[in-house]
Parts: structure tokens; C-alpha cells; sequence
């Protein structure tokens, strides 16, 4: 049961009629309002005085008390600003009440846009459109509130019914504006501009449009502001459509103050505090962005969602609602028959209904988009289910849009998004109607393709421009290899075969490695396109290097290698030797790794593959260095630094500077090195490559520490540990660290005189780097260790893991190196 309340001072003779008669006829203020078929909040507006009185309302809530006759019309008499006796109130436009509004958090932007259209020059109908429980009418209130002195002829708003005629609605707009017959409107609104809010206007869209273009003609001083789920429809109306509130991005730090600052968390807090007291825990922090990005910043589901913290903590109700949001719904409202509850299923499913059935059909298709899309995305996800749309998505867009059901973030191509709670919604409509199979194959042949697409281009100039455009779409390139790996693996082997690039920058070789070796063992796709396939097994190899286990796919490498020599295919075969360049040579094949690399820098030059012949100099570039031709390792990667400027690569050019870094570190040019490394790492940063960037800070700390230049490795070696992905150790653990760090902790400590410190860096230096395969870098790391160690047992082991590095690695030492191990 809702208890009475009492009225506000101030309240007029009609809310006390309206008390006095609701009482008599004992009911309470729910179960008027449910009999009404109007809010609890108009009920309880009216008798605080709050509002308004509108024709329409107050005739349904005179039914709802059973008043006839002399009863009847007193009733309605004093709702029109009549006493007692029949002597008029005057009607004081300045004082024409729109209800106050709390706090409107996050619209101060939208509110002054809006204010400024509506205080222009022309007269202007503005039309705030959107989903249900979006804040429409919250905005309008605001707008009005903050626009009142610029309309001295009146502030005022009706609210509209579903039953409710053209005559009904100018009837309700005489009465606010306090005159008794729409022609008075003329003359009543002539002093000066008036703004008008009309709310939920999609009740009776017919109606309000026929009355409001009536009042264009007749009133050509009144503004209008209107909110509902659709425009109006009237000539010159301006469209706002209202989007959701901000939502912080998934990786924002996990700190309240930090999350507080989005609209949508600060909205679900606010309204979590009116049911708990308790502060939120640190552990809740978490849950709370998850919960207000799984609601999509739609205001009604995060008030929808804080009320169930009465009883749950965010965790729990992020785990009990975050998969069915839909479900989320109010507290029962009570008619004299029957309680109803209002779910954000029915809210949704209001929107959805104003569209036509093509647009359903298509808003069912968008619904298997994860995140943001392009039009291009858009045109091809619908491109054989348009129907009356005339292959165009554009108008379809607009539309979308306009309703609100469309949020448009960024200035980029992929700025497009289906509101969470709607996409959720369609895809239970494409369930429900069978189809959800067909619409979540399409998604998934449409992304395989810009996969496909953009394959090339991971090897390219135009490198970060492809990295950036499948950063944009991750989860939906996700979400089409888990669902075609089920039930379309032909097409979940090409999405897969064209991302091992991607997911390698990304760091997903695992997973990535995971999906193509289930994919190619899958019998399903045993006659799929053999070059598919080949590509597939060359990415396998590529993700499996990166964690240490590249020669375990390196049968799967030789035979890509002859399917691409079969159909012919220079690009597979150029990639394919150029990996088999880097498996040969982890697995001791060295001369087998040199003729793979040599036949490729023939077959790129041979056809003027200016990049391919780069990538050639820079793989043979490994074997010099291994035979401690330092000199022929510096004239390959000049080739390489003159091949990637000629060909527009900046990231092949950054890592050959990098290496010509190292190269010159080896011959003990620090001053050089240095240079050329401080180079790398900022063409490194700016490009978006961790892994290398760190690799050339290790050559740059090196550098400095071997030149004597302490205090600059140290502060090198913090940027290092910066870039590191692994957790930092505890305090005096050397477990962990990366190659790059141990080996600069270690010359450190060397050239600080601190022997037995720097042998235990040296130690870890060489397990770090043996666990990379990089045998050269070990190699180095075994020279310290046995510079510094000083009892002979310890020594003549390190000497003896020396011997057999360089025997695995076919590695001739330099001199300066042999002169230091034979100390």
C-alpha cells in the first residue's frame, strides 16, 4: 500500500478536492492512479499542488472516483481554476508550473544545446527522442526550467494520452496557459514568445501533430518542446535524439573516484544511496563498471538495477542480472484489479514496436554487432535482407538514430552502436523467430572477409592503420570465430588464417595458436581451400615462435611452403621461407635456415617486392652476427634501413635501427648505439610495439652501462621494468625478470665492482633469454657469468653451458668476448 502524503504549502483548491474526494472514496493514491490508468507520481503531484491539472487526466481520475452530475463538473470546475462560487483565478503565466527536477547528471551538455535551439531567432518545435526510461522528460524539465526568462508569454506542459484528439490536446494547452478556449491562444500568446512542453507524445502522435500544426499558424510565438519515442513529423521539427549516458571504458583504472567521474556510474550511485547506506567496497569497484557497461548508461536500467541493492551487493547483482538485464523491472504497480509490472523487456519492446517490419527485420540483423560499426559493416550485415530499404542503409540509419535506438559515438568509421538493452532485445526477437542462426552466420562470413581483407596490410606500410582497424572490432571478430567455429568452421578457418599478425602484436599468440590448431585438426574443414589452409599452418607457426615452441610447426611450415609453390602463390611462399628462415635457424638447422632466406631475398628481388627483399637482408642479417661478421651484419641492415624508407615502412625502418643498435653495442660503439637505440624506441612508441620497444631499451641500458654511464642505465632499466608484462618481483627476487633487465642489473653491478651480485643477473639473464631461444643473447649473458665468477667450480660449469650455447647456435664468439672468458 502507498501511503498519503501530505500536501505542500501552497497547494491548491484542487488538490485539496482531489485529496478530499480519493479519501472518501478510500483509495490510496496507488490505487487511484491504477484505476486511472495515470502514474502514482501525477496522482501525488496533484495533491502536493506540484503540477498542473491537465482535461484529460483530470476526466480519467473523475471516472476513476465514479463523480457524476453537479459532483462531477464542481470536480472539473475546480481543476480549471474555478472556486467555489465560480469566480475565476487568474491565470499568472509567469507562474505556470513544470514540476522541479532532481539533479540531472550528465545532460548539462545536451540541456544547453537544446536551450540554445529553442532560444533562437525562429520559432522552433524540438522534439527529444528516444527509448524509454533514456531521460527525455528529466531533459525537457531542465531545458524549460533554464529557458523560463526567455519566454515571457509562459512556461507550461501537458502530458498526452493514448486517448487524447486533436481538440483534447489545444483544450489541455488553453487550460495551462490559463485561458478557456484554444482560439484565445492567439491573442493570450502575442506578448511575447511562450514554450510549451508536450510529453510522450508517441501516446497519440496523430493528435499531437494535427493540434501543434494549428498552433503554428495560430500562435506563431510559441516554442515547442516535445519528448517521446519518435519525432512528431512536422515540418522544420528538429530531431534530438537522447543517447545514454557515458559509460567508463572497460580498462578505466579500478578506483571509485576515477569511475565516479562517468555519467552512468555516477547515476547508478546516486540512486544506490537511497536504498544503502553502506559505502561501496574497494571489491565492488569492479563490479560496478561491468554492471553500468552491461547496461548500456541507460538510465532507467542503472535505477533499475541500484534498487536491488537493498538487498544484493554489486557483485551479486552484476552475477545474477548481468546475463538478462531484460528481466530487470520495477516494483509492481497495483490497479483495482491486477498488479503489472514494467520490465525493461517492455520498455524496449515499446521502441521496437513504432518501427516498420523491414526496419525490425534489419534492427534483428545489427543485433549480432558486439560493439561499434561502420556503414560499410552495417550495409554489408543487411545486404541481402534490405527489402523495401532499396539496398541503401543510410535512410535506415537516420531513422534508427532519430529514435534513439542508435547511439553515434566518435568521428571515426566504426562510431555506430545498437544500444545494448536493444540489441539484446532483437536478439530474442531472432530467436524467437528462427533466424538468429542465419543472422550470426552472416556476422561471421562479413568479418572473415575484413579479415581477410586486412591481412596484407599487417605486413605492410600501412601496418597501424590495420592493426587499429581490427582493434576496433575485436569483439566482434571474437564472437564470429566462437560462433563459425561450431557451426561454420570453413568460414571461422579464414578469419582465423588471416589474424596470427594481430594477435601476435596483440600478445594472444596462445589463444590464437589454440584456435587455428583446432580449426586445421577439425575433419570439417579437411577440403576447405588448401591456401587457406596453408596460411592457416604459417600462422600457427608464427603465434607457436613467440612463446618458444615454433618447431613443433615446422612440418606444418615446409608443407604451406609447397601448397603456395603448387598454386603458384609468390606472397605464401615469400612468407612461408621467410618463417621457415626463423624455425630453422631455433632448431639448429642453420644452413637450412640460410638457403630458405637467401631463396626468398632471391625470389623478392626478383620481382621488385621492395619490403620482402627487407625482410630477407634483415632475417640473413641474424647469421652474420652469429659468425661474428659484425661488418656484413651493418651492411645488410643498411640495405634493410634503405629498402623500408624506399618501400614507406616505418616500422620495418624502426626495428632496423634497432638492430644496427645492437650491431653496434657488440663492436663497443656505445655513443652510436645509444644514438640509433633512442631513435628506435621513439619510432617503437609512436608506432605501438612494446615487445621491440623494450628489446632496443635493453641495448640502450647496455650501452650506457658498459660506457660507465651508471645513473642514466639505472633510469633506462626503471622504463624497461615499465614495459614489462609480468608482475615485478618482490623485493631481492630475481625470478622473473626479463632478459633485458637482468642483463643491464648485471653490468651494473659489474662495473660497480660487485662480482657475486652480477654473476646471480648474469645467471638469470642467460635462463631468461634460453627460454626465448635467443642463443645469441644467451650466449652474451654466459660471457658475463664467467667474467664474474671467481670460484673455479662454478666457472668451469659456466664455461662448459657456454660451450654447448654456442655449439647449438653454431656461434663464433668476438674477440673481445673470447679475451674476457680467458681472464
Amino acid at each position: 500500500m502507498t501511503p498519503d502524503h501530505a500536501p505542500d504549502q501552497g497547494g491548491t483548491a484542487f488538490s485539496a478536492a482531489l485529496r478530499a474526494k480519493r479519501r472518501a472514496a478510500g483509495l490510496t493514491q496507488a490505487e487511484l492512479a491504477g484505476r486511472a490508468g495515470v502514474g502514482v507520481r501525477t496522482v501525488r503531484d496533484l495533491e502536493r499542488g506540484r503540477s498542473r491539472p491537465q482535461r484529460t487526466t483530470v476526466d480519467l481520475i473523475a471516472s476513476a472516483l465514479g463523480l457524476t452530475g453537479k459532483e462531477r463538473s464542481d470536480f472539473l470546475g475546480a481543476a480549471r481554476g474555478q472556486g467555489a462560487e465560480g469566480s475565476a483565478v487568474p491565470a499568472t503565466p509567469a507562474a505556470i508550473g513544470l514540476p522541479q527536477t532532481g539533479e540531472l547528471i550528465g545532460r548539462d551538455l545536451d540541456a544547453s544545446e537544446v536551450a540554445a535551439l529553442l532560444t533562437g531567432v525562429e520559432r522552433q518545435t524540438v522534439s527529444l527522442v528516444g527509448l524509454a526510461g533514456v531521460g527525455k522528460t528529466g531533459l525537457a524539465l531542465t531545458v524549460a526550467h533554464q529557458v523560463a526568462e526567455q519566454h515571457p508569454g509562459g512556461v507550461a506542459g501537458i502530458l498526452v494520452s493514448e486517448v487524447s484528439t486533436p481538440v483534447d490536446v489545444l483544450t489541455a494547452i488553453a487550460s495551462v496557459f490559463g485561458v478557456g478556449r484554444a482560439a484565445d491562444l492567439t491573442a493570450r500568446l502575442a506578448a511575447g514568445p511562450a514554450l510549451l512542453v508536450v510529453d510522450a507524445i508517441e501516446r497519440a502522435p496523430g493528435a499531437v501533430a494535427e493540434a501543434l500544426n494549428w498552433l503554428g499558424t495560430s500562435a506563431p510565438t510559441l516554442r515547442v518542446l516535445a519528448t517521446g519515442r519518435h519525432p512528431i513529423g512536422l515540418p522544420g521539427e528538429r530531431v534530438w535524439p537522447v543517447a545514454p549516458l557515458e559509460v567508463p571504458p572497460a580498462d578505466v583504472e579500478a578506483d571509485l573516484e576515477t569511475v565516479a567521474r562517468y555519467p552512468a556510474a555516477a547515476l547508478f550511485l546516486a540512486r544506490l544511496r537511497q536504498v544503502r547506506r553502506k559505502p561501496l567496497e574497494p571489491a565492488e569497484v569492479g563490479a560496478l563498471v561491468g554492471l553500468v557497461r552491461r547496461l548500456g548508461g541507460l538510465p532507467l536500467a542503472l535505477e533499475l538495477a541500484a534498487a536491488r541493492g537493498r538487498v544484493l551487493d554489486l557483485n551479486e547483482i552484476l552475477n545474477r542480472y548481468g546475463d538478462r538485464v531484460l528481466d530487470l523491472a520495477g516494483p509492481a504497480q497495483r490497479t483495482a484489479k491486477e498488479a503489472i509490472t514494467v520490465s525493461l523487456r517492455d520498455a524496449v519492446a515499446a521502441s521496437y514496436r513504432v518501427l516498420e517490419a523491414d526496419e525490425r527485420r534489419a534492427v534483428r540483423r545489427l543485433s549480432a554487432f558486439r560493439n561499434r560499426w561502420s556503414v560499410e559493416l552495417a550495409e554489408a550485415v543487411l545486404a541481402d535482407d534490405l527489402g523495401s530499404l532499396a539496398g541503401d542503409p543510410v535512410p535506415l540509419l537516420d531513422r534508427l538514430i532519430a529514435l534513439g535506438l542508435v547511439s553515434v559515438r566518435g568521428s571515426g568509421p566504426f562510431r555506430f552502436r545498437l544500444l545494448d538493452v536493444v540489441r539484446d532485445f532483437a536478439t530474442e526477437r531472432a530467436a524467437a523467430n528462427g533466424e538468429l542462426g542465419r543472422v550470426r552466420r552472416r556476422h561471421a562470413s562479413v568479418f572473415a572477409r575484413l579479415a581477410a581483407r586486412t591481412a596484407p596490410d599487417l605486413a605492410g606500410a600501412k601496418f597501424s592503420v590495420a592493426v587499429t582497424r581490427l582493434d576496433d572490432v575485436a569483439s566482434d571478430l571474437w564472437a564470429a570465430l566462437a560462433y563459425s567455429a561450431n557451426d561454420d568452421p570453413h568460414t571461422a578457418l579464414q578469419l582465423a588464417a588471416s589474424l596470427p599478425r594481430w594477435w601476435r602484436f596483440r600478445g594472444r599468440d596462445v589463444p590464437g595458436r589454440q584456435w587455428l590448431r583446432r580449426l586445421l585438426d577439425d575433419p570439417r574443414t579437411a577440403d576447405a581451400d588448401p591456401v587457406v589452409r596453408a596460411w592457416a599452418g604459417v600462422g600457427l607457426a608464427q603465434l607457436a615462435i613467440e612463446h618458444g615452441a615454433g618447431q613443433d610447426e615446422l612440418p606444418a611450415v615446409e608443407a604451406a611452403l609447397e601448397e603456395f609453390q603448387r598454386a603458384g602463390h609468390l606472397t605464401g611462399e615469400l612468407a612461408a621461407r621467410s618463417l621457415l628462415c626463423a624455425l630453422w635457424m631455433a632448431n639448429g638447422g642453420y644452413d637450412e635456415a640460410r638457403r630458405h632466406g637467401e631463396a626468398a631475398l632471391g625470389l623478392a628481388t626478383e620481382a621488385g617486392r621492395v619490403r620482402d627483399m627487407a625482410v630477407a637482408q634483415n632475417n640473413l642479417t641474424w647469421h652474420e652476427i652469429r659468425l661474428g661478421d659484425l661488418r656484413a651484419a651493418r651492411r645488410r641492415l643498411a640495405a634493410v634501413d634503405r629498402l623500408a624508407a624506399e618501400g614507406g615502412e616505418p616500422r620495418l625502418r624502426a626495428l632496423a635501427w634497432a638492430n644496427l643498435a645492437e650491431v653496434a653495442r657488440l663492436d663497443a660503439r656505445y655513443a652510436e648505439a645509444e644514438a640509433l637505440g633512442r631513435r628506435a624506441v621513439t619510432a617503437l612508441a609512436e608506432i605501438g610495439d612494446p615487445g621491440h620497444r623494450r628489446r632496443a631499451l635493453g641495448t640502450i641500458g647496455m650501452a650506457l652501462a658498459q660506457s660507465g654511464r651508471l645513473d642514466e642505465a639505472t633510469a633506462v632499466l626503471a622504463e624497461i621494468r615499465g614495459l614489462t608484462a609480468a608482475p615485478e618481483p618482490a623485493a631481492g627476487s630475481r625470478t622473473g625478470e626479463s632478459g633485458e633487465v637482468a642483463s643491464v642489473e648485471a653490468m651494473l653491478a659489474l662495473q660497480r665492482g660487485d662480482r657475486e651480485l652480477a654473476a646471480e643477473w648474469f645467471t638469470v639473464a642467460a635462463r631468461a633469454y634460453a627460454g626465448d631461444r635467443d642463443l645469441r643473447d644467451v650466449a652474451e649473458a654466459l660471457v658475463g657469468l664467467v667474467a664474474s665468477t671467481d670460484e673455479p667450480e662454478a666457472k668451469m660449469a659456466a664455461r662448459d653451458w657456454l660451450s654447448s650455447i654456442c655449439k647449438e647456435g653454431g656461434i663464433t664468439l668476438l674477440p673481445r668476448e673470447r679475451a674476457l672468458i680467458e681472464k
